[in-house]
């Protein structure tokens, strides 16, 4: 597991919760008190404590044969070569990150097939070092905080991870590694359509990580207000729009929404700008805007909710972008 925060602490719990071999990267005071006290997962149905191997040196492991990746994107393209090391020859680099992924376009198909996302990797370190035919997109729909170092709590009752090859071909490891997974209480599916599944979530974000940027809230606090319900709709319907134009199902967008305004969750790109992080505006916002005008899905709303709160994070100093 490389990154110990909230949804990385949290998946590396349940898997050693189980008959998982796990190692972890981590630092800081994370690092400090799991190897003191070990790891500490607070979840609805009980406490899972462990003891996984926890170094800051990822050259001190042996190869690995899974690498699970649950550092924010900004970070990716820093640690690529060091993941790539860790794996063996035929090893697999789970990413699981918020927003659009590095490797959107790898095995996509059709005429965009292989399309290089250059604002999610510039220097194409990603590419290089680990290669779009090691990685496995994962989707997480698990609402995590780090109370304090070496301890994380998992606030749903009901965890989830989706996983999935970008070709969409069955792979009996992913298989192994849901069944490490599900025992521990964590729902973990294989999919042959990673991609919905990336943009089931992603529409959503679209909407609740600009707004909850900006607004400083939960969506139970957002989305109740008639005054936002028109804008609301309208940048979910954009957002679905850019999923099924590139050929994606990301489901129904009302259901998404109902599903979001019940939440008392902060969105975590605006507890990244609370707690004076890097935030996922790439990614999770501009990325997406990105592929609209690639597909030319027009998106007057979602340009203008996401230009407010992409300059919240510039004038916050988190964010800086290159291109303007």
């Amino acid at each position: 597991m490389y990154g110990a925060g909230a949804v990385g602490g949290h998946l590396a719990g349940r898997l050693a919760a189980g008959e998982a071999e796990v190692s972890l990267i981590a630092r800081g005071g994370q690092l400090a008190a799991i190897r003191r006290d070990g790891l500490r997962v607070e979840t609805r149905t009980g406490t899972l404590l462990s003891h996984p191997v926890t170094t800051d040196r990822p050259g001190e492991l042996e190869p690995q044969d899974v690498v699970i990746a649950a550092v924010k994107s900004p970070a990716l393209p820093g640690i690529a070569e060091q993941i790539g090391s860790l794996l063996r020859q035929d090893g697999l680099a789970l990413f699981v990150v918020n927003g659009v992924p590095w490797w959107y376009f790898h095995h996509h198909g059709g005429a965009r097939d292989g399309t290089h996302l250059r604002r999610l990797d510039p220097e194409r370190a990603l590419w290089k070092h680990i290669g779009p035919e090691r990685a496995v997109g994962a989707v997480a729909y698990t609402a995590c905080s780090v109370l304090e170092p070496g301890v994380v709590r998992a606030e749903n009752a009901r965890n989830r991870l989706i996983i999935g090859h970008l070709d969409g071909r069955p792979d009996a490891r992913l298989d192994e590694l849901a069944s490490l997974m599900n025992p521990s209480g964590l729902e973990v599916t294989v999919t042959p359509k990673i991609r919905d599944a990336v943009w089931t979530k992603l529409a959503m974000n679209l909407v609740g990580g600009s707004l909850a940027v900006l607004t400083a809230s939960p969506m139970k606090d957002v989305l109740d207000k008639s005054a936002v319900a028109a804008t609301v709709k309208a940048m979910a319907a954009e957002g679905t729009a850019i999923a099924r134009a590139l050929g994606c199902d990301p489901g129904d967008p009302a259901e998404g929404l109902g599903k979001l305004a019940k939440s008392s969750h902060l969105q975590s790109i605006a507890q990244d700008l609370r707690a004076g992080r890097p935030m996922e505006v790439d990614a999770i916002l501009r990325a997406p805007l990105d592929l609209a005008e690639l597909v030319h899905v027009p998106t007057p709303t979602l340009d203008l909710v996401i230009e407010l709160a992409t300059q919240r994070a510039r004038a916050a100093g988190l964010y800086d972008d290159t291109d303007g």
